[in-house]
């Protein structure tokens, strides 16, 4: 009786000199043949949702690193009975998602700035350091394996921020379905909800900073009749929180796509000339008796100008470092260190106080300062030139942006969802490519290169991108408005920063 292995297969196949004739009676448990798993076989891998919650003050209790040698950013030093441990962190898992965005090709002080500004809840999507370098080792798709975890119809949230219509109010009104703490979305056509994002349909997540999940519809109401005339709402649609519920994730305000809000950080690009930025940086007292580190006394040409640094403004962070914990001279070093390129991150006094009331982050929803001014620069061009017509979100007009690959690529992700509108973008890499040309969450691809991608499918798309190089060019409309339209909005390239040596 002779016996050879069949590696290939992934099974191990025992073959028998002697012949075999199939026996109907005896089916496929013959004797004659004997087929047995390999104990090699490749399994697919299987990512974890970890979501950890601790107290004010509390640490969640693990460290995350990248290592000489080894790839990804990697779960060390879990302690025994801390919140990391309890909600299922092992020594060596390696991280896939924060707060539903991919990170795995995102630089580690990044990912290290979404756990610290996530506040005291966390949703971490991790892969066993074993099945990691497996995966690897196969030539897998990380990114692939973590849409085939999630499955479709997973949107993000909506963070709108709602003014009153001196005549129509609001044009909001929550309704209770099935359980205690559900509430959909009632809306007054093309009121003042619907224009700062919320769509019909919608079910409300959190309120000025409350969530709602434990209130009942008389609570919700009198926190509508005492918010004033503004309102700041996370809201989702219907599908996407059947989906999260399912897979019990939770819905976050550092998970959302922001709508309307009143007040953004900027982070500024500034090179220096002659080794001068051209502000003073000041430690002042507000009357509250909070101390901030306030930018000041701008020079006329300078670098801090030209990048947009506006007098009074709070400084949060010096290249990508919150200085919130450093004392002020140490701030005044890290400046002097930077050398010829620094960048800072700043906001108005109003601007954090808002962020201060909602119980969030400032830096959040940072935006590029150089972008600003682009888009700035655009709208008041197109006024210039257009006859005044009815006011219309430029997000729901078409935009070209060209892109041009950087150490983060391209710098987003795509996806699509079954009877959606066509491929849209699902998440950005803060700092990338499609930040700074313009590209929004939710943008929708029509053109990819000149070529029209409206009905190709996802896989389509994600070739043609990949074929383009190391230069695109897209035509994107956000997804509220979907109609197809002719324009000749020139193509146009934006730079890094508008600053000069």
């Amino acid at each position: 009786m002779g016996k050879r292995h069949n590696m290939k297969s992934g099974l191990e196949i025992i073959r028998l000199t002697e012949t075999f004739t199939f026996n109907p009676k005896e089916g496929i448990d013959n004797p004659v043949m004997v087929t047995i798993e390999d104990a090699d076989s490749v399994s697919t891998p299987s990512p974890r949702l970890c979501v950890l919650k601790r107290e004010e003050g509390e640490s969640y209790g693990f460290n995350l690193r990248v290592e000489r040698g080894r790839q990804g950013h990697i779960v060390r030093n879990v302690v025994s009975g801390g919140v990391a441990g309890f909600s299922g962190l092992k020594d060596g898992d390696r991280l896939l998602e924060v707060n539903n965005c991919f990170v795995e090709d995102v630089p580690h002080p990044e990912v290290a700035g979404k756990i610290r500004l996530s506040g005291n809840q966390l949703c971490l999507l991790l892969l066993d350091g074993e099945e990691y370098e497996q995966a690897l080792s196969r030539g897998e798709d990380l990114q692939s394996l973590v849409s085939a975890h999630k499955g479709e119809g997973c949107r993000p949230p909506r963070l709108c921020h709602i003014t009153r219509d001196p005549a129509s109010g609001l044009g909001i009104n929550f309704t209770p379905v099935e359980e205690k703490g559900h509430f959909s979305v009632s809306l007054a056509a093309g009121g003042a909800a619907e224009k700062a994002g919320v769509c019909k349909g919608d079910h409300l997540v959190w309120i000025d900073g409350a969530t709602v999940s434990d209130l009942t519809h008389s609570a919700l109401s009198r926190m509508m009749k005492k918010c004033g005339n503004h309102i700041t709402i996370l809201v989702i649609d219907g599908e996407s929180e059947k989906n999260y519920l399912r897979q019990r994730r939770p819905i976050l305000p550092a998970m959302a796509v922001p709508h309307n809000l009143p007040h953004r950080a900027r982070r500024l690009q500034l090179v220096s000339e002659g080794d001068v930025y051209g502000f003073l940086l000041r430690l002042e007292k507000a009357a509250s008796g909070r101390k901030s580190h306030v930018l000041r006394a701008m020079e006329s040409g300078s670098p801090a100008e030209k990048a947009g640094m506006k007098d009074g403004e709070l400084l949060l962070e010096v290249n990508g470092e919150a200085v919130e914990s450093l004392k002020h001279e140490e701030i005044v070093d890290r400046v002097r260190q930077s050398g010829e390129q620094i960048s800072l991150t700043t906001i108005t006094l109003v601007g954090l106080e808002f962020y201060t009331q909602l119980g969030l982050s400032p830096l959040l929803f940072c935006e590029d300062a150089a972008v600003e001014r682009e888009k700035e620069s655009s709208v008041s061009a197109s006024a210039a030139e257009q006859a005044p017509q009815k006011e219309m979100d430029d997000s729901c007009k078409p935009r070209h942006c060209s892109l041009r690959k950087g150490p983060l690529g391209f710098g987003f992700n795509l996806d699509s969802v079954p009877q959606g509108p066509g491929t849209f973008i699902s998440q950005m890499a803060f700092g990338g490519s499609g930040q700074r040309a313009g590209l929004c969450v939710g943008d929708v691809v029509m053109e990819v290169d000149g070529q029209n991608v409206e009905d190709k499918s996802l896989e389509d798309v994600i070739m043609l991108v990949k074929e383009g190089g190391h230069f695109i060019s897209l035509l994107v409309m956000y997804k509220t408005n979907m109609r197809r339209e002719q324009t000749d909005t020139p193509t146009r390239d934006i730079p890094d920063s508008e600053v000069k040596k």
